[in-house]
């Protein structure tokens, strides 16, 4: 039987969604689960004419595992989604923007929906469970 008020169930089903697609991602970049590792993350960050290359490479691989990992755990939902929400935004348009819309194409398609997911997760907050969910004393939003 679903809850009277749904809300916090679906924050909670699509923070860990997002964050466990990143926190694989992330770790990939990092070279485990077969991924390609810094150093060759790194030539394509070169290739988008990022410099150093080797310091964003770093740099991104470990915000989307720490963010990913954060969302999981619902610690500080707001802030990590932010993190995800760049990253995603900068891919879409360096990456996927000039290969069009549909992801067989290596278009914006799926990463438009991880923009706009961490988007919602920055917007609305984790939800109830969460580990640490305000950042300030004021806010009464989750």
């Amino acid at each position: 039987m679903l809850p009277k008020n749904p809300t916090d169930l679906s924050l909670l089903l699509i923070r860990i969604g997002l964050g466990v697609i990143f926190f694989i991602h992330g770790l990939q970049k990092l070279g485990v689960f077969n991924g390609p590792g810094v150093e060759n993350f790194s030539l394509m960050m070169e290739s988008l004419d990022f410099t150093p290359p080797i310091v964003w490479a770093y740099l991104v691989s470990i915000t989307e595992t720490v963010s990913g990992l954060m969302l999981i755990l619902g610690v500080l939902p707001r802030i990590n989604a932010t993190a995800i929400a760049i990253i995603a935004l900068v891919a879409m348009i360096k990456v996927h923007g000039p290969h069009g819309f549909f992801v067989a194409d290596n278009g914006i398609e799926f990463i438009l929906l991880i923009l706009l997911t961490s988007m919602a997760v920055m917007l609305a907050g984790g939800g109830r469970y969460t580990l640490i969910k305000k950042t300030k004393k004021h806010d009464n939003s989750y």
